[in-house]
């Protein structure tokens, strides 16, 4: 019997028995004090009314009082509560963003939620009564389904991946959870799933990983794809006995379209020549950027050297071409270096070594090129890996020294100035030429901090020649290019200065020709700075670079310095003797002193002499040496 008969039926009898006691004991009274049948009667009807009026009230007690006593209140509220639960999960069921379906034990499906009419296109009433497999896409086999339903049987519950499709037909992923309901008595009454759709989740997930593995400028293979392409391309080539190649590809002079035209038009230059190079190639050829302005080709079927050889000559003529920019119309040259599998190299991290050296040697060679790996190569570039690392210890150990070299008057036969310059005293291999070590410091960034320290210990050296009355015009600097394209140069002489309290008449700059050139316009701004703390500045190396005569007269410098390369073939040499004259009548006319370097024979000293070259110094006159060991008083003739 329900529960609420069973409520009802206990309040009947309750009733009954009250109502029963109630009669019998108030007809019993009424007998015994009344003998007159009318009042009797009277009484009896006021009895009556009366017991109607109580028994309301005793309904009402009994009802109150029997529900809070029988557990019928609690009850009523427990069933509010529920009513108010259902209609929350309704709400929630028809709000929440998660599509949600169920079934009944028989598989068809009784209610959807509005999420899944906007997931999957379907509405309401075309899907009840159907069966879920109306969803399927097909993407999974008959067995994914299998193992679904016995997780299901065995633990209730099932969440993974599925794809299912939609009314129109497209095919989705979905994050899906099934959990089995069952009824009081423990038997399966329904099933209920829970998905919501992951599109965007995978399209970001390919997005990411093809972020990971392309370059983001130009979409072509990163350096980790490039790597992972390699690797396999050289397992199948051993497999299959053939040869690969790679070459490394770097635009020549990259930086000074950046910095004259804006990052903006050297990323478009970047994007065109990608784009230009993979129309160039064609199947078994792969086309990646490692970074910056440099490029990678692998080359899975090229044995031969000659055959990779025509393959970076035709990347070289193929860039000849002009790319237009954004109205302009720029033009890019390239050097490049090639390693060749497996004759140079066995694995995809040596084969990009080897290349990168050989990419080292068509630089050094003039760039708009291309080398070929050798052993050779590889022994200099563990040189070159070697003398970075010492001469790191070397700036920490203080372990390198400031040589002077005497310049003279060739007028008056006298020194009257000294050029710095840094020596490297290695504990273990003696003194270091300079030409071994400043290339690898200019290449890894050390240059500035070596410039930094001989201008200093210079200035220093200068104040102390002064003092102990020693007369020079001037002590010369030599500022390399990383050092000199810095703002805060200025800062940083200026600052030598102080520290010291040389003149600054005293300090003379050197830069080479190519330094003003890379960039005129900055070259010029930082010229007129440095001009107003009142140093003396030259330019060195002349005739070695491309100097526009029309920057030059805008420049305030007060020395060229002729090239020793112009000077060793002198007073022989024809073509020498001719730039000579042209260098020395360019300067007379701008007003500027010149300055010949190199000079080793006394016949070379009175050519310039003769060709009115104001100074001029070289072993002939005096070979580098520390400060103390200068011959202040060495004044060789010119005969």
């Amino acid at each position: 019997m329900p529960a609420t008969y069973r409520d009802a039926l206990r309040a009947a009898l309750l009733y009954l028995v009250l109502a029963a006691i109630w009669l019998q004991g108030t007809d019993h009274l009424l007998n015994n004090f009344f003998d007159n049948s009318v009042d009797l009667a009277r009484w009896q009807l006021i009895n009556g009314y009366f017991f109607a009026a109580l028994s309301a009230g005793l309904i009402f007690l009994a009802r109150a009082r029997l529900c809070t006593f029988l557990g019928i209140g609690a009850r009523l509220r427990e069933r509010h509560v529920d009513r108010e639960r259902l209609r929350q999960a309704a709400a929630v069921f028809d709000c929440t963003r998660e599509g949600v379906l169920v079934t009944n034990h028989h598989g068809l499906i009784v209610h959807v939620n509005r999420a899944f009419m906007e997931i999957t296109g379907y509405q309401r009433e075309e899907v009840i009564g159907q069966q879920p497999s109306l969803f399927k896409s097909g993407h999974h086999p008959p067995g994914f389904y299998q193992a679904m339903f016995a997780t299901l049987e065995s633990q209730g519950e099932w969440s993974g991946e599925i794809w299912n499709r939609r009314k129109s037909g497209e095919i989705y992923p979905q994050w899906q959870t099934i959990r089995i309901i069952h009824d009081d008595q423990g038997r399966l009454s329904h099933y209920v799933a829970v998905f919501s759709d992951i599109s965007a989740i995978k399209d970001s997930e390919h997005e990411l990983k093809h972020l990971a593995h392309h370059d983001p400028l130009t979409d072509l293979p990163n350096r980790l794809l490039f790597s992972d392409r390699a690797e396999q391309a050289l397992a199948s080539a051993q497999n299959h006995k053939r040869g690969c190649a790679l070459l490394m590809l770097d635009l020549d002079h990259f930086k000074m379209i950046n910095d004259s035209l804006g990052h903006n038009i050297g990323d478009h230059l970047l994007k065109a020549v990608a784009a230009r190079l993979q129309e160039l190639f064609g199947p078994g050829i792969t086309l990646a950027r490692l970074g910056g302005d440099e490029f990678a080709v692998l080359a899975e079927s090229c044995p031969q050297p000659v055959q990779a050889a025509a393959l970076a000559q035709r990347i070289l003529d193929a860039l000849k071409e002009p790319f237009s920019i954004d109205g302009n119309q720029l033009f890019i040259n390239a050097s490049l270096g090639i390693s060749l599998f497996p004759s140079d190299a066995l694995s995809a991290d040596q084969l990009l070594r080897n290349a990168d050296a050989a990419l080292f040697k068509a630089k050094s060679s003039g760039r708009n090129g291309y080398a070929l790996y050798t052993e050779e190569l590889t022994a200099h570039a563990q040189q070159r890996v070697e003398i970075a690392f010492e001469l790191r210890r070397a700036l920490e150990q203080q372990e390198l020294r400031v040589y002077y070299q005497p310049v003279h008057d060739l007028k008056a036969s006298r020194l009257i100035g000294v050029e710095a310059l840094v020596r490297w005293q290695h504990p273990v291999r003696g003194l270091v030429s300079p030409a071994e070590f400043i290339p690898i410091a200019e290449r890894t960034g050390l240059i500035a901090e070596i410039d930094a320290l001989v201008m200093r210990q210079a200035c220093r050296q200068m104040c102390e020649w002064q003092q102990a009355g020693v007369v020079l015009s001037f002590v010369a600097v030599n500022v390399s290019s990383r050092l000199f394209a810095r703002r805060e140069l200025y800062q940083q002489v200026a600052q030598v200065l102080h520290d010291t309290g040389l003149d600054p008449a005293y300090l003379e700059l050197e830069v080479t020709e190519s330094a003003v050139m890379d960039d005129p316009e900055v070259a010029l701004e930082q010229m007129h700075r440095l001009r107003e703390l009142g140093i003396r500045l030259a330019i060195d190396d002349f005739g070695t670079g491309y100097s526009s005569l029309l920057r030059l007269k805008r420049l305030p410098v007060q020395k060229l310095k002729i090239d020793q390369g112009f000077v060793a073939g002198l007073p022989w040499d024809e073509d020498d003797a001719a730039i000579v004259r042209v260098i020395i009548a360019l300067a007379r006319s701008m007003g500027m002193q010149v300055h010949a370097e190199g000079i080793e024979q006394v016949e070379q000293a009175a050519f310039l002499l003769g060709q009115e070259c104001d100074l001029g110094q070289g072993y002939w006159f005096g070979r580098p040496s520390p400060a103390k060991a200068i011959d202040w008083a060495r004044a060789p003739l010119i005969s």
